[in-house]
């Protein structure tokens, strides 16, 4: 994944259409913050793993879901820069604009999704948010439902990656707005 972690400080209006966010010139926005620190190129070593890692635990998942299960996760942990990183590629890949907005609504919008779908946000969910203390029986029940073992084992997998991607985009306020999909194949 190419993580820019650099910032500039100003912002500007995108003319080519490209979606990439503010640019410098327009003084509509607020200024662009600062990474904390290039994470990515002091200890390429993890990020090389954090990407082995990614590859290994999404194989045999429909993109589709797993962009869902990423965007919700990011959403979950604020994690800006993951967020416009996935939004752009679900985006890309053909998702609605409209499923991507209702996302952080779901349980109220449930007819957008489909029951394997739900399951899956439900399984993210409570991964993402243990400091309720577990993973309910019932939400587990529904994920065994819908995905066979592999593909659960797989889902839990990609949660947890996800999880550990916002942790570095949060922790080291990674700057959203300039990644283009395709940029982390």
């Amino acid at each position: 994944m190419t993580h820019d972690t650099t910032a500039t400080g100003t912002v500007t209006t995108s003319t080519s259409g490209d979606d990439r966010g503010p640019k410098a010139t327009d003084t509509r926005f607020s200024a662009e913050h600062p990474a904390r620190i290039a994470w990515t190129g002091l200890r390429p070593d993890v990020y090389k793993a954090m990407v082995a890692l990614d590859r290994a635990a999404t194989k045999g998942l429909e993109p589709d879901l797993l962009e869902l299960v990423k965007i919700r996760a990011s959403q979950l942990n604020h994690c800006a820069f993951c967020l416009d990183m996935h939004t752009k590629d679900a985006l890309a890949a053909g998702e609605s604009v409209q499923r991507i907005v209702m996302l952080s609504a779901w349980e109220e919008s449930r007819h957008f999704y489909t029951e394997r779908e739900i399951a899956a946000l439900e399984l993210t969910e409570a991964v993402t948010v243990l400091t309720d203390g577990f993973v309910p029986d019932e939400v587990w029940e529904q994920a065994a439902k819908h995905f066979e073992e592999a593909e659960l084992t797989g889902l839990i997998s990609a949660i947890v990656v996800i999880n550990a991607w916002n942790r570095f985009g949060v922790t080291a306020r990674m700057v959203p707005g300039n990644y283009r999909p395709g940029d982390h194949k």
